[in-house]
């Protein structure tokens, strides 16, 4: 209703506003005077029946709008009506200009006189069909807004609840009447009632509905917190003026659990995901730590640690037994925090034995839980364990999570969320079990692999040269480089073996493939390389008895290692063993080196003043192929040349091939000469070796030949008389060299080995002494009988040579010659303090 301004005696006059009730009815109106005939015709009247006033007025109105066969009733019907009765009822009427049309109206007749006393009738009449049109939408809105399962209701346009539904009584109390009037403020919190209320002015101003609006809160009397979808529209008058909103709601609460909840296990699903992707990519126990947080911060908590038992990372066995030690030492070994500011969870107290958390604890720091903490507990039991918060504190929630791999228990993880995020579930519980079981897999992986990673750098490293290795007429520099600090154990390997005579073996292999078994062949073949060496026997041949070895390290224990048993072994029966190898023995007085190669790189040579080259030695089959023979190769080695022998992780790698690599390995060593430690670090620093592909054996040696003056050597005819003549020789090149403490015992044992060359030799008589580190002597003879030391009877008068030469001498031994053999002996230079005699004892041995 408005109102329109204006009084009269204090009477407010008001208009009906459009879209009024009586707009839908559409009341017509007309009057019948005394004479029954029409008189008055309202223009409603006019659009009902379809007549207008100048038609109509004048005339019958039963015989104008009542069919034939009612009209004697119609006509009795006026005259009652004419003598002062009231009548309501339906009347059947033809709509005039259709023959066939007729409507239904309610006519209620009223009787009425005229100014003159004379009887008359004031009619209303209402179709019928609008009403009942009506009374359909009113049902059918009473069914739908009283019969609704969703609460609803209808504000003003002040926005003030104007209805409610049983519905939304049956949720907020009450009936449904005494809500008219209230706000969405009598229901909600002020903020969701401000959000709401402003969705209904928006609507209300806009005309666009609003859907799915989510809104909580609590239901009176109750403490849980509900979800409502709220469905916003306008709601207008028949002639279109906006009289309100209306707006339906619905409880989602079981549908915004089961999609949190969804969500919720989307979320675990996709950091379970991410855990298997992130965890576990090094074998390193902290880095597996940090990937473990890394995971889990702030996707699952807001704050993180993680503890391993220190006997874990220091290379002890992990306790036995499913549950860990609860007193154990344990380490901080990484923490993490999502939380601005946030202190990082901290280590145990002795103040608080109920809490695992008390004083700040660092990356690092050593530590024990008390015996009756929660952290304690988890360890003992193996189980998750809720940890108390203190109050006032910045964490509300912490689970304590033994980490178990293969029923050990390594350590301990502790998942922490601060105020303001959901405090932990059962479903979080089980996550952070799961989490916290793949990092501790992992982590007992890493533990297994530096266990055994360090049992094999030992080994390896065991069968490496220790130090700085020496060597007469060689300055000696070599590099090892395991292929990065986390791989396995490769099969690289060199090895420098002292010969007699001065000579040195220069060693260099690659066993094919990595891992411990490649470093347990490469060291079996080192153990055979350093025993053939030392039979002296030549390159080619040290190389072929290799090769045999190599093709007999994978045989079944028991099975025949020859040739034909090897060719006839198939590979279900035995590993293949290959082996790449450079076997090369330098000679000090002639500074001559004989070279064989088994499938190795070539050696590099720089003489003094020239570019490198690569020293054409024939590559050979690798060891372990075998049906081949090997060749030598004899170089004479300038003074102060540079010999280096490599593995092929020096110069190949993905990013270039083999030639580009020597060839660049060539243009590194040619240039000025520098100290040896140098020029190895040189080689390293300049070549691209940190690709951590392959080991890397660098072996490098630099030429010093013995000088003339160190070398006496004489050949002396088959005579008895050659015996003194050595004793005077050795006499004679031992004043000059000012070795006088060892005159005697020279002379006595040249005099043995000259004489055992006449008794059981043949040939010529040659005398070599050689002077560097050590003293050596050596007697040539073309025999070929190698003598043997044995033990005299008391009734021999003689045998006891060979037992003197080895009594008297640091050591002693014998080797083929290309014409005979040679017999040697070795003495330590006189440090000053003269030679040691022979004791008694040691004189008593050989009767």
């Amino acid at each position: 209703m408005s109102e329109i301004p204006g009084t009269a005696d204090g009477v407010v006059w008001q208009s009906n506003p459009p879209g009024s009730i009586y707009d839908y009815i559409r009341v017509a109106s007309f009057s019948i005077g005394p004479d029954g005939l029409v008189d008055q015709w309202s223009l409603r009247a006019a659009e009902l029946f379809g007549v207008s006033a100048r038609e109509i007025r004048g005339t019958d109105p039963v015989e104008a709008f009542i069919p034939a066969e009612l009209r004697p009733r119609g006509h009795r019907k006026v005259a009652e009506i004419l003598d002062g009765k009231e009548w309501t009822g339906l009347v059947p009427f033809r709509v005039p200009g259709e023959r066939h049309a007729r409507g239904l109206a309610e006519v209620y007749v009223m009787p009425s006189e005229t100014e003159h006393g004379e009887r008359g009738a004031v009619c209303i009449a209402v179709d019928v069909r609008a009403l009942r049109q009506i009374e359909t939408d009113l049902a059918s809105s009473q069914a739908i807004f009283g019969q609704s399962p969703f609460g609803f209701l209808l504000f003003g346009t002040d926005l003030t609840v104007k209805r409610a539904n049983q519905r939304f009584a049956t949720v907020f109390g009450g009936t449904a009447e005494e809500h008219r009037g209230r706000t969405v403020h009598d229901y909600l919190s002020p903020a969701e009632a401000d959000r709401l209320t402003a969705a209904l002015r928006r609507v209300l101003e806009t005309g666009e509905a609003v859907t799915d609006l989510e809104i909580t809160g609590t239901a009176p009397g109750a403490t849980e917190r509900r979800h409502w979808s709220v469905n916003l529209y306008r709601v207008h008058s028949g002639s279109g003026r906006p009289i309100g909103v209306a707006g339906l709601s619905t409880d989602v609460t079981r549908r915004h659990n089961a999609a949190r909840e969804a969500a919720s296990a989307r979320r675990n699903l996709a950091l379970l995901n991410e855990a298997t992707a992130r965890i576990g990519t090094s074998l390193d126990l902290e880095t597996t730590a940090r990937e473990l947080l890394d995971v889990a911060v702030p996707g699952f908590c807001d704050l993180a640690a993680v503890d391993l038992y220190q006997g874990l990372l220091t290379g002890d066995e992990a306790p036995p037994g499913r549950a860990g030690s609860p007193t154990a030492q344990l380490r901080r070994v990484a923490s993490a925090s999502a939380v601005s500011d946030a202190p990082a969870l901290v280590g145990p107290s002795a103040a608080a034995p109920e809490c695992c958390t008390a004083g700040p604890a660092r990356v690092g720091a050593v530590h024990r839980y008390p015996f009756h903490s929660a952290c304690a507990k988890a360890l003992r039991t193996g189980r998750p364990v809720l940890v108390p918060a203190d109050d006032g504190g910045l964490v509300h929630s912490t689970l304590a999570v033994p980490m178990v791999a293969h029923d050990t228990v390594v350590g301990l993880v502790q998942f922490s969320r601060a105020k303001g995020s959901e405090p932990f579930g059962e479903r979080d519980r089980a996550l952070a079990v799961e989490l916290a079981a793949r990092a501790a897999v992992c982590i007992d992986n890493a533990r297994l692999y530096r266990r055994e990673h360090e049992r094999a750098l030992i080994l390896q490293r065991s069968l490496l040269p220790p130090g700085d290795p020496e060597a007469a007429g060689l300055d000696i520099a070599c590099r090892y480089l395991p292929g990065n600090a986390a791989t396995e154990v490769g099969g690289d390997w060199f090895d420098v073996i002292e010969l007699p005579g001065h000579r040195t073996a220069l060693v260099v292999g690659d066993v094919m493939g990595r891992g411990l078994r490649a470093a347990v062949a490469m060291g079996e073949l080192r153990t055979a390389v350093r025993t053939l060496a030392q039979l002296d026997l030549e390159p080619a041949e040290v190389l072929s008895h290799l090769d045999e070895i190599a093709r007999g390290l994978g045989a079944p224990i028991g099975a025949q290692t020859s040739r034909t048993a090897h060719k006839q072994r198939g590979p279900e029966l035995s590993e293949v063993y290959l082996a790449t190898c450079v076997y090369a023995v330098y000679d000090a007085v002639t500074r001559r080196c004989t070279f064989a190669n088994a499938g190795h790189l070539p050696p590099v040579l720089v003489a003094p003043g020239e570019e490198a080259r690569l020293l054409d030695v024939p590559p050979g089959m690798p060891l372990g192929v075998g049906g081949e023979p090997f060749e030598e190769v004899e170089v004479e080695l300038p003074e102060g040349a540079l010999l280096s022998l490599y593995t092929d992780g020096l110069v190949e790698s993905r990013d270039h091939g083999l030639d580009e690599g020597l060839q660049e390995l060539r243009r590194v060593l040619t240039g000025p000469e520098m100290a040896l430690e140098d020029a190895c670090d040189h080689v390293l620093n300049t070549l691209d070796t940190r690709h951590g592909q392959d080991d890397i054996a660098l072996l490098m040696a630099r030429v010093r030949g013995l000088p003339a003056e160190a070398v006496g050597d004489w050949r002396l005819p088959r005579e008895p008389r050659s015996v003194g003549r050595a004793r005077e020789l050795a006499r004679a090149q031992l004043t000059a060299w000012e070795l006088e403490p060892l005159i005697d015992t020279v002379e006595l044992l040249v005099s043995e080995l000259v004489t055992n060359a006449l008794r059981y030799g043949e040939g010529e008589i040659r005398l070599r002494l050689l002077r560097d580190r050590t003293l050596v002597c050596e007697v040539w003879d073309a025999g070929l009988v190698q003598p043997r030391r044995r033990r005299a009877r008391d009734t021999d008068e003689g045998g006891r040579g060979l037992q003197l030469v080895g009594l008297l001498s640091a050591c002693w031994g014998s080797r083929r010659t290309p014409r005979g053999k040679t017999v040697w002996f070795e003495l330590a230079l006189p440090d000053g303090e003269g030679a040691a005699e022979p004791s008694v004892d040691q004189l008593l041995s050989m009767f």
